[in-house]
Formats: structure tokens, sequence, C-alpha cells
């Protein structure tokens, strides 16, 4: 494991968390992480997760990150140098195998037997139906330690964005399942464009093929599409000076929770009661009876391709005539 050197040693107590996921995983554990900072004051905090989160972590505040990608090599720490380890990541064997072999004193995570109830001594049960920013403050609570699970907020970028007031209509999402048809995002950035909105295309790079499709059939100028012009905290501060934020259940989403950005959350496989966003200017549309569930699907899910064109319409209008 190659570890490199770190300069004069740091003496301070190390907690470490586990969480080697995307975006929106990274999001939905603000609350926790939050919680952690104030429960471990004067420590140094680290999070492991893909490297390309590093931009989005200093959002956060406070954490260091710790280059991950997944659970498929050791985490790049040196034995017994972590004082806390928190499993953020899953229930699995592998995350817990993984944290265990960091030597850590202490580990903070659901309860690793396969019984029932209410969970042994080392942490809760896991319980399914759960929405994801409760869990992990649910498991911060068993271990004593308050968390609020609405407390989700970020750090502005110091940049600000290009685009202050734009409508950010972001086109892509992490799997085939998620996908909402080119046609019906270009046919509400027409209409929304003919309303006066500053309409602007998000996505990555490899979804801008995907943005200039949409752009070309809501026949607005190649220049609205930002899908892979965007750094990470480039696209955050783009979320953060919306207007509004149209998306599938993508970080994009959880951006415009964190920034409380008036938005509308479009649901496929995975149910809003699981990863659907906080209280606040944020509606959610999808056709729950027509779920088939399967979130690594290579087509929409039916409760997405239920939604239509008109209905986002309505619901950008109920978000504006609200007071």
């Amino acid at each position: 494991m190659d570890i490199s050197d770190e300069g004069p040693a740091d003496v301070r107590p190390q907690l470490l968390v586990l969480r080697a996921l995307g975006l929106g995983d990274l999001l939905v554990a603000v609350p926790a992480l939050r919680a952690l900072r104030r429960a471990f004051p004067g420590y140094r905090l680290r999070y492991a997760a893909p490297g390309w989160l590093a931009g989005a972590l200093e959002l956060v505040g406070g954490y260091e990150l710790v280059p991950l990608s997944g659970l498929e090599a050791p985490i790049p720490v040196r034995p017994g140098e972590v004082d806390v380890a928190v499993n953020l990541h899953g229930k699995g064997p592998q995350s817990s195998e993984r944290l265990e072999a960091i030597g850590a004193r202490r580990i903070l995570q659901h309860c690793t037997s396969d019984g029932d109830g209410d969970g042994d001594g080392d942490g809760p049960a896991w319980v399914e139906d759960l929405h994801e920013r409760e869990r992990w403050t649910r498991l911060l609570h068993w271990h004593g330690i308050n968390a609020d699970p609405r407390d989700c907020a970020l750090r502005t970028p110091s940049t600000p964005t290009k685009f202050p007031g734009a409508t950010v209509v972001h086109v892509g999402a992490a799997f085939p399942s998620r996908l909402w048809p080119a046609e019906r995002f270009a046919r509400v950035a027409r209409q929304l464009s003919s309303r006066g909105h500053q309409v602007v295309f998000t996505g990555s790079a490899q979804e801008r093929g995907r943005a200039v499709e949409v752009c070309r059939l809501a026949g607005l100028p190649e220049v609205s599409v930002l899908a892979g012009e965007l750094e990470l905290q480039a696209f955050a501060a783009c979320i953060a000076g919306a207007r509004l934020v149209i998306s599938a259940d993508t970080g994009a989403a959880h951006l415009a929770s964190a920034y409380a950005r008036p938005s509308i959350v479009l649901f496929g496989p995975v149910a809003p009661e699981r990863w659907g966003p906080p209280p606040g200017p944020h509606l959610v549309l999808t056709r729950g009876r027509l779920r088939r569930g399967d979130p690594f699907a290579d087509s929409p899910d039916p409760a997405i391709l239920g939604v239509t064109a008109g209905d986002v319409l309505e619901a950008v209008a109920e978000l504006e005539s609200a007071p």
C-alpha cells in the first residue's frame, strides 16, 4: 500500500469516515458528517471516497479526502493511526472488513450480525425502508451522537457562478433507469425559455452529447450547454445561484436541497421516501404505482416515464406561485 509522506506528524486523534461512493451519496451523508464534526472537536477528520469528490468535500468543510474508489483496494491509511472509524458506506461485510483492517480503536457502524431486532453491542440493526439521511443520523444517535437529518446545508463556493438566476436543466443520471426522455426535457426547456427563463443544460462530460441533443430539440443556442464544462465547485455554484433546478434523482437535485433552491426532482426506480429532498421549495414527481424498482436496468423505469412534460410545467407554475 502506497502512503505518501504527509510531512510533519499531526498529533491530533483521527476520525475516518468510509463512504467510497458518488456525489449524491456524499450529499445525503452531510447531516451525519456535520454531526461528527461537532461531536469530535480537535480531531483530524478524514473522508475515504473517490478523489473526484474533493471539491464537493471542501463545501462540507472540515474533512480531508482520502482517495478511495470503491472497496476493492484497502483504505490508504497507516494501520493503527485512526482512533475512530465510521462506516457510512453500507452494511455489508466488505466495508466492515476494510475498517477493521486499519486497526481503529472504535468503529461506529450498523450491527454486523445477521440477527433481527434492535441490533447488538456493535451497532443498530439495519432498516431497509429508511431515508438515507435518516439512516446515517439514526446510526449516530445509537452511538450517542446527536444528529439532525435536516442539517444538510453546504458552504457556498468562493467563486460565484457565471450564470446567476439560470434555470438549470440537468439532463443526465448515473444509470439508464433514471433517464427521462430527451424530448420531454426539451419541451420543458423550450416552454420555460419562452416565458423568460435563462435555461442552461448541465451534466457530466459523458452526458454532453445528450445535453446537446436536448438543447437542439428545444431550439436553444448551444452556448446554453454547460455539460462537461464545469468543475465540481463551479457546478455547485451554478446550482446555488439557480432560479430553478429540474433534475432526475441525481447529485444536482441533492445540491438544490443543500442550497435550498427551488427544484423539481423526477424519481424512477428508487422511491422518494428513500432519497427525496428535505422540506423546502422542492417538488417530487413520479408514478409510484408503475415502479419496476431496478436501479441498474438498462432502460428508464416506468415510474419516471409516467411523468410528462406537462406535469413538470405544472410543477414549475406551482413553485413560482408559492408565497
